[in-house]
């Protein structure tokens, strides 16, 4: 049996992937009409959140004080040796706890951030990176190959989160200077529809060039699910474990600056690729 707890983005297209691979989940949010949806959806919604748990169960939540306050709901509540696969993006100091938390309770707890958005959740092509005990992953390896393509063991408790913070912290800084350099190249006459073509068959390409500019930026979509406000979240859990561990971060660490700078052209409910199309667009801080 497994279970998907917080009914956002993320969580709503993971646990539609799984009752499209023929599992049948339990889910919780604290959100009525979210757990009404996941209702009509198929899934079984408890009387609570304590009843809405299983052996295998995936969080999917905001913050740190979000999982905190979840797992003080559900540890009393899951048998010995049930596994949780939080999927959230949190402090690797913090995961460290929660891991030493369940395990009191016979729990085991794996940090396993993941990669693609909600359309990689819902087509089961995300990347997973997880953090924690290799026994309890292979048991939890069966159901995560419906919703990864890729399903990376890093390391211990906040191994996970870590190559996590590197990841978006490397996609922020992308998107940076993916509409710094095609803002300069349509200045000079070459607009970004003729050079991502060029960019994308050589060695200054990315993610942010190979999807997400021609899938939500130059369409003007941005509904890739992905909030602004969840960048500069992540964006800022690296910067402080940058400043725990005194690692200067020059490059990024101004790329990082820029996504704070920019606010209020790039509010936190917007799309996050819109911070590349406002620094196209000649947008200061």
């Amino acid at each position: 049996m497994v279970a998907v707890i917080g009914l956002g983005n993320m969580g709503m297209a993971m646990l539609t992937r799984l009752l499209a691979t023929g599992h049948q989940p339990r889910a919780w949010d604290l959100d009525p009409a979210k757990r009404a949806a996941a209702r009509q959806a198929g899934a079984a919604i408890g009387a609570d959140i304590a009843d809405s748990v299983a052996d295998l169960t995936i969080f999917s939540l905001p913050h740190d004080a979000a999982v905190a306050e979840v797992l003080g709901h559900v540890l009393p509540a899951l048998p010995q040796g049930a596994v949780i696969i939080d999927t959230s993006t949190l402090s690797p100091r913090a995961v460290r706890g929660f891991a030493e938390q369940a395990r009191a309770r016979g729990v085991f707890y794996l940090d396993a951030p993941v990669s693609g958005g909600p359309a990689g959740a819902a087509a089961g092509s995300m990347a997973m990176m997880v953090g924690g005990d290799a026994a309890a992953l292979e048991r939890a390896t069966p159901l995560l190959q419906h919703l990864t393509a890729r399903l990376l063991h890093i390391g211990p408790s906040g191994a996970g989160q870590v190559a996590k913070l590197v990841n978006n912290l490397l996609v922020a800084s992308h998107l940076v200077t993916a509409g710094e350099a095609l803002r300069l190249g349509a200045a000079a006459g070459v607009a970004p529809e003729a050079l991502l073509p060029v960019l994308n068959g050589a060695s200054g390409r990315s993610a942010v060039t190979e999807v997400n500019w021609p899938r939500w930026i130059i369409p003007g979509s941005f509904d890739s699910g992905f909030s602004a406000g969840l960048m500069r979240k992540d964006v800022g859990l690296a910067l402080e474990l940058a400043q725990e561990l005194g690692v200067r971060l020059e490059a990024t660490g101004r790329a990082a600056a820029l996504w704070q700078e920019l606010r209020d052209a790039v509010p936190d409910a917007a799309d996050f690729n819109r911070l590349s199309a406002v620094l196209f667009e000649g947008a200061k801080p």
